[in-house]
């Protein structure tokens, strides 16, 4: 996907019945789908069944099986509960028969309340930096060739890491990590296509913060990573056509596991969503 025209038209499901939807898939370098990608279509899916005035204020949701990238994924929606001021809604994503993924929505009317916040971090500014695809053009054949070619890509995203990737050092750091993130392209003013072109991005650079410590950065071609589960928050309105920090950090791994965590801010400071995961983490069997 070169912009993100391409990937709102991904995540624009189609309707097959009442409550059921189907959605197409993009490669972002592998033979699976992209967990952000069904991740967004399920919301996407919740939110077709939602009154026009209730905004997504939470998900959670369960990768139970890798999908298949040549396969369309059929998304059936259920109706849980429409209350006074929240509505929920619970969502199965499914292929050749199977749930991949199982997903949960909660959608709040717009309410007035008490307001506070923890302060974005002092932080390099995205104009000073080098997005992935500069890495690749500075670096070259000095990166591992999995790690280059997954960099080297066209996405609907532009990604600039503040921490950057040194091939010649080893690599460990603390699980911390500062991203900027940007969509490529305009996102129209809706709120609802912002809330879900930012579920999808926030399955990037979250799991692989868990790597940090063990200089695996890059190696992630000699593990098996996947996600197992995902929650996001989204607290305040935002817009994803300007720089918005994500910040991640990962306070444990173990038990062929990693847990991250990651909190997305406006460029002016404003906390608008939070995000938990936890993923398997292991060598590869040969």
């Amino acid at each position: 996907m070169k912009d993100v025209s391409e990937l709102i038209d991904l995540l624009d499901l189609e309707q097959l019945e009442f409550n059921l939807f189907r959605g197409q898939s993009s490669s972002i370098g592998s033979k699976r789908v992209f967990g952000g990608q069904v991740l967004a279509q399920s919301l996407s899916a919740a939110m077709r069944t939602v009154p026009e005035d209730r905004f997504v204020h939470s998900i959670h949701a369960y990768f139970i099986l890798p999908g298949d990238i040549t396969m369309p994924i059929v998304f059936d929606v259920e109706p849980i509960r429409d209350g006074g001021s929240f509505t929920t809604r619970r969502v199965k994503a499914i292929q050749k028969g199977r749930v991949i993924l199982n997903f949960a929505a909660s959608f709040q009317l717009q309410q007035d309340g008490y307001d506070h916040q923890i302060q974005i971090p002092e932080i390099t500014p995205p104009e000073e930096l080098e997005n992935w695809e500069g890495l690749v053009k500075e670096f070259g054949n000095l990166l591992p060739e999995n790690f280059r070619k997954f960099l080297d890509r066209d996405r609907p995203i532009e990604f600039r890491p503040v921490e950057r990737f040194n091939p010649h050092s080893d690599n460990k750091s603390g699980p911390f990590r500062h991203v900027w993130i940007k969509a490529k392209g305009l996102i129209p003013d809706k709120k609802k296509l912002h809330n879900l072109v930012l579920a999808y991005t926030s399955d990037y650079n979250l799991l692989t913060t868990a790597l940090l410590p063990h200089g695996q950065l890059a190696n992630w071609h000699e593990l098996t990573l996947a996600s197992l589960d995902h929650a996001m928050w989204f607290h305040r309105p935002f817009d994803l056509n300007d720089w918005m920090l994500y910040q991640t950090d990962s306070p444990s791994a173990s038990g062929a596991r990693g847990f991250s965590r990651g909190n997305i801010f406006t460029r002016d400071g404003k906390l608008v969503a939070s995000v938990v995961q936890e993923g398997l983490i292991r060598p590869r069997r040969k």
